[in-house]
C-alpha cells in the first residue's frame, strides 16, 4: 500500500520514500509513500523526478501508486530510500483547475439547478457535463460572473476526513463506504475527492468560461482557470485582432462587419448558383439544337468539358427540361460519367449505367432518370461513353 502524501498536503513538492517494489523492467517503481499524483477522478498525472530519473507517467493500482520511469531504475534499489520532486507548475495548475471544476459545478448548480455528471481535465483546457438540455449564453455569463466573484472573496478551501455513515451536505452523495476525504468550499460547496486542491479560491486566479455544447443529453462546459485563462484569452485577443486587421477594422467593429460580409456572401452565392442555372439551360438548349434526332426523335448530348460533377449535375438538370433528351457526361478525374434522361427518351439512366460500368470494373447507380459511377481509368471511361452513346436508342 502506498501511503499518499498529497491526500493531507497539495503543496508539498519534495519528499523521501522507500523503494518497495519494482517491474521486471525496472521502470516501473512501487514507493511506501509518495506525493506523485496519480490520473484519477479525471485529474492527471503529475510529472517531476525519482532520484535522477524522470517519472513519465504515475498510475492508481487501487491500494498502491506505480512511478513509470523514462530509465529503469537497478535492482539494488530496492528496500533502499530515494528523493522525489514534483513539477510544481505542473501540480499547482492542476489544483488550479480542479478547484475551479469544484467552484463552477457548485455555481451552476445552485444558480440554475444544473448538476456535473462527468469532468475532465486536459493539458490545455477542461470540460465539466451539466444535466442540462442546454446552457444559455446568459446563464454562461452568470455563472462565469458569480465563479469570479467568488474567486475575488478568497473563501477557504479546506479538506477534512469523515465517516461515509455521518457526512452531511454533500454536493453528490458518495456511495463508497468507510472514510472520505471531503474538499469544501466555504459557504458554497461540499465534495468527496480525491483530488489535489489549493487553499483559497483567490488562489484558482481568473474563471474564464469559453464554449459550451450539446453533447447527447448533457450539456458539456468548456473552462480555464488561473495563467491557463490568461494565456487563452490572450490567443484569443490576438486570433481577432488579425481577424479585425485582415478587415480593416476595431476589434470591436469585427463582429459586425463579419455578420454583414457573411449576408453579403449568401447575397452572392445565391445570384451564383442563379446565374449558374441560367447558363446551364443555355448551353444545354445550345447543345440539344445541335444534335441530330435519332429515328425516335432523341437526341443525344455528349458533354466532356465540365470541371467537376457537381456542374454535369446541374447541366444534367437543365437538360431534363427539354424534350427526349439523353445526355451523357465524362469527367476525367476522377475518371467518372454521368447519365441524364428525361422521361420521354425510353431509356433507364440508372439500369443502362450499370450494365456499361459493371463491364468496365466501374461502380455507381442511380435512378431512372439520372445517375452516375466511376471508372478505373481514362480508357474505360471512353468505352463507356461510346457505348452509351450506341445504347442511347
Amino acid at each position: 500500500m502506498t501511503h499518499r502524501l498529497y491526500y493531507t498536503d497539495a503543496y508539498r513538492t519534495e519528499f523521501t520514500a522507500t523503494i518497495v517494489e519494482r517491474g521486471a523492467d525496472g521502470t516501473r517503481v512501487y514507493l511506501d509513500e509518495s506525493v506523485f499524483y496519480p490520473t484519477s477522478g479525471g485529474q492527471l498525472h503529475d510529472l517531476g523526478t525519482l532520484g535522477e530519473i524522470a517519472v513519465v507517467d504515475v498510475v492508481d493500482e487501487e491500494d498502491r501508486v506505480a512511478h513509470v520511469l523514462a530509465s529503469p531504475i537497478g535492482a539494488n534499489a530496492i528496500d533502499r530510500p530515494i528523493s522525489g520532486r514534483i513539477d510544481w507548475a505542473r501540480r499547482y495548475d492542476h489544483m488550479q483547475q480542479h478547484t475551479g471544476q469544484h467552484l463552477l459545478s457548485a455555481v451552476f448548480e445552485d444558480l440554475f439547478g444544473a448538476r456535473t455528471v462527468s469532468v475532465h481535465f486536459g493539458e490545455e483546457y477542461s470540460t465539466l457535463d451539466l444535466d442540462a438540455e442546454f446552457v444559455t449564453r446568459d446563464q454562461l455569463v452568470k455563472a462565469e460572473s458569480r465563479a469570479n466573484a467568488i474567486v475575488a472573496e478568497a473563501r477557504p478551501v479546506t479538506i477534512t476526513f469523515e465517516d461515509a455513515a455521518t457526512a452531511t451536505g454533500l454536493r453528490k452523495p458518495s456511495d463508497r463506504p468507510g472514510e472520505l476525504r471531503i474538499v469544501t468550499i466555504d459557504a458554497l460547496d461540499r465534495s468527496a475527492c480525491g483530488g489535489t486542491h489549493v487553499r483559497s479560491t483567490a488562489e484558482i486566479g481568473a474563471v474564464l468560461v469559453r464554449s459550451v455544447e450539446k453533447v447527447r443529453k448533457a450539456t458539456r462546459v468548456e473552462f480555464v482557470c488561473g495563467p491557463r485563462a490568461i494565456r487563452r484569452a490572450r490567443r484569443d485577443y490576438e486570433s481577432l485582432g488579425r481577424v479585425a486587421a485582415s478587415l480593416t477594422s476595431s476589434i470591436d467593429e469585427a463582429a459586425s462587419v463579419v455578420g454583414a460580409q457573411s449576408e453579403r456572401l449568401k447575397e452572392l452565392d445565391g445570384t451564383r448558383r442563379k446565374l449558374e442555372k441560367e447558363l446551364a439551360s443555355f448551353r444545354a438548349r445550345e447543345r440539344y439544337d445541335g444534335a441530330t434526332p435519332d429515328a425516335s426523335g432523341a437526341r443525344t448530348i455528349v458533354v466532356r468539358d465540365a470541371t467537376s460533377i457537381d456542374e454535369l449535375r446541374t447541366l444534367a438538370q437543365a437538360a431534363l427540361a427539354l424534350p427526349k433528351v439523353v445526355l451523357i457526361g465524362a469527367l476525367k478525374s476522377p475518371a467518372s460519367v454521368l447519365v441524364a434522361t428525361s422521361e420521354d427518351s425510353g431509356v433507364d439512366a440508372g439500369k443502362v449505367l450499370k450494365e456499361k460500368l459493371a463491364a468496365v470494373g466501374g461502380r455507381g447507380g442511380g435512378s431512372p432518370r439520372m445517375a452516375q459511377g466511376s471508372v478505373p481509368d481514362a480508357l474505360a471511361l471512353e468505352r463507356v461513353v461510346s457505348e452509351l452513346r450506341g445504347a442511347d436508342g
